[in-house]
């Protein structure tokens, strides 16, 4: 049996300006001791995170189900408590233009629920809420 997989970013914070890297590409973000309003923080990243890795599944389910879909967009909300200091909920609804019928919306839920990496690494620490609702038009911004 193969060893888990290593995925590796290096971050820098220089005074509040901050970035990570990870395999060529850099994501700047808040390093402010106070929160800057215009820059995604740790927060964001984190939501940011449990959003790529529902939406990479959907386009890998769809081959595996298959499934037909020609878009997908999703929402998350991360419910961050004070004290202590923790991500507490995550929320999300996931909107997918397709003709499949809602059985089949319904199967591709569970599989996102049971198979995706963050996902389960996130409903182990805290509360995961969603919903996965058919879009009958493109959904893009």
């Amino acid at each position: 049996m193969d060893g888990p997989a290593a995925y590796r970013v290096t971050a820098v914070n220089r005074r509040g300006t901050a970035n990570v890297e990870a395999l060529g590409t850099r994501i700047e973000f808040d390093g402010a001791a106070d929160r800057l309003p215009d820059t995604p923080g740790p927060t964001e990243l984190f939501a940011a995170s449990f959003a790529a890795c529902t939406l990479k599944n959907v386009e890998r389910f769809s081959k595996m189900l298959p499934f037909a879909y020609r878009e997908a967009r999703i929402d998350v909300i991360a419910l961050r408590e004070v004290d202590p200091p923790r991500i507490a909920e995550v929320r999300y609804e996931l909107a997918i233009n397709t003709d499949e019928p809602d059985g089949r919306i319904d199967l591709l839920r569970r599989n996102l629920e049971r198979f995706g990496t963050i996902y389960n690494t996130v409903a182990a620490a805290c509360e995961i809420s969603g919903t996965i609702h058919r879009a009958n038009e493109e959904i893009s911004r």
